[in-house]
């Protein structure tokens, strides 16, 4: 009874993720960092709610983004004040992203020397890393930036656009409705985009062990479509666009860490 026990912990042991002495420890490094990711969230916002009535502009007089057969209409006069809440928050949202990468980059070692009691007094971060760090991360957003551009948005438009003149229905679009439905897919691009980093940074850095993540892949890749849906608009297409590529870079993630980092 005692060694059926002993088996079944052992293998409750090797599916977890993320050790529980690692798991305290990065937890714990977030809470302590929660402050500051408040502050930049809160500068992203102030920033991008101004910016934001820009963007507004920008897509109403650029040809691309709205198909000919459709109107724009404003039902309400806070749809503008709405929207640049929206955007200013997913702004905010992309900052603190951009900031807690570099910060798992910079300090995940450390994490897990910590939360293992071991001296941290020599751990030394080296800026070339966090350089190219950055410069991965800002590469990735402007590839999730180009998907969305070249393929999501024309191809999500046009099909709503289409669905909506074979249905009989007016094709008359709500400026919050259209507006919201674009930056949410160029923001959950940005996001997905960011996978193979984030996958490789955790690993490498001892947080998250790559054989659990292949022990638990059909839960990591509902988990991707999950976040898919909830970053991406309501709709079964916009899921499977945006959740794809999430899946699909986890997967090369894996691949690349296999090859370049295990020997």
């Amino acid at each position: 009874m005692n060694k059926g026990c002993e088996i079944r912990t052992m293998e409750k042991k090797n599916l977890d993720m993320i050790p529980r002495a690692e798991m305290r420890g990065f937890i714990q490094h977030l809470q302590n960092r929660a402050y500051a990711f408040v502050t930049v969230f809160t500068m992203g916002f102030v920033i991008g709610y101004p910016i934001s009535e820009e963007i507004i502009e920008w897509f109403l007089s650029t040809e691309g983004y709205k198909p000919s057969n459709v109107q724009i209409i404003i039902l309400q006069p806070m749809e503008v004040v709405l929207l640049q809440l929206q955007m200013g928050t997913q702004i905010g949202f992309l900052l603190v992203m951009f900031i807690l990468i570099i910060d798992i980059s910079i300090n995940s070692h450390k994490i897990i020397k910590k939360s293992r009691r071991e001296d941290t007094t020599n751990f030394d971060s080296k800026i070339g890393k966090i350089i190219i760090i950055i410069l991965i991360s800002l590469a990735l957003g402007i590839i999730g930036i180009l998907y969305s551009h070249e393929i999501l948005i024309p191809m999500l438009l046009d099909y709503l656009s289409r669905d909506a003149t074979d249905s009989g229905l007016s094709s008359t679009w709500r400026l919050k409705s259209w507006i919201g439905f674009i930056t949410g897919l160029y923001f959950s691009s940005i996001i997905g985009f960011q996978i193979p980093l984030v996958t490789t940074l955790l690993i490498r850095g001892g947080i998250v062990r790559r054989k659990s993540i292949l022990e638990n892949r059909r839960f990591l890749w509902f988990s991707a479509l999950l976040f898919g849906a909830l970053i991406s608009p309501p709709d079964p297409l916009s899921l499977f666009l945006v959740g794809g590529p999430m899946l699909i870079l986890l997967e090369f993630s894996l691949f690349v860490d296999k090859i370049v980092f295990t020997k």
